[in-house]
């Protein structure tokens, strides 16, 4: 027999079941791994208007009064899974990559021609956001500035005090942010059309590094380590 314990999921009964505080936190971190894996797969098949909570928590194997218990507004789990989605391919992409470079932004490009959901969820959202009361916006403000911090530094490390062309990295990471997600949304417009995976390959290659189309553009599923 099953019933929801505290938190609102489901459990066998029995003494087996109880556990010291440390067994709680570490079941109430699985479960909110669960429902942000959870609601990006449902955003992703169904978009986020058509998202309830009430699908979440049942595809999370949880109540709804459990899902509610960890994200208790859909704008918090909204932000929940952007903030997962980023965790995710940053870790993914230094496990493949051994670092995070250029040719780990291109790896991540390559990724994510695999799960055009996804993307075009991102996508979505981060156009959304820029009204003033979007639940997301907060959130895509400190992400850009994040990343844009990010890639000054990447060139930084990898080009120095001055990119071909004159550019400095400060200059070129807000350039190199918006040719990322500019491919995306015209990859998703039309994928017959756009490779994605190449087109920013063409672009490290404008800003003078080596990785090029060569690398591993088109090569389809994950990209190996490398």
């Amino acid at each position: 027999m099953t019933a929801p314990d505290q938190d609102g999921s489901r459990h066998d009964g029995g003494a087996g079941g109880r556990r010291g505080g440390g067994g709680r936190e570490a079941r109430s971190a699985e479960r909110r791994e669960a429902i942000l894996q959870a609601a990006m797969e449902l955003i992703a098949e169904r978009g986020y208007r058509r998202t309830s909570l009430a699908a979440v928590a049942e595809r999370a194997g949880l109540t709804q009064q459990g899902l509610l218990h960890h994200f208790p507004t859909k704008e918090l789990l909204l932000v929940g899974v952007l903030e997962a989605r980023d965790r995710w391919d940053l870790a993914w992409s230094v496990a493949a990559s051994g670092a995070w470079r250029t040719d780990a932004l291109a790896q991540i490009v390559d990724y994510n021609a695999t799960r055009p959901g996804i993307v075009q969820t991102y996508t979505v959202l981060s156009a959304d956001s820029v009204t003033e009361d979007h639940p997301a916006r907060a959130f895509f403000e400190a992400r850009f500035r994040a990343v844009r911090a990010a890639m000054a530094e990447i060139l930084h490390a990898e080009c120095g005090d001055t990119l071909p062309g004159g550019l400095t990295p400060q200059r070129a990471a807000p350039l190199m942010a918006a040719v990322m997600d500019g491919l995306q949304l015209q990859w998703l417009l039309d994928p017959e059309a756009v490779d994605m995976p190449a087109a920013f390959r063409d672009f490290l290659a404008l800003l003078g590094r080596a990785e090029g189309r060569d690398a591993g553009a088109g090569s389809g599923g994950e990209p190996g380590v490398g």
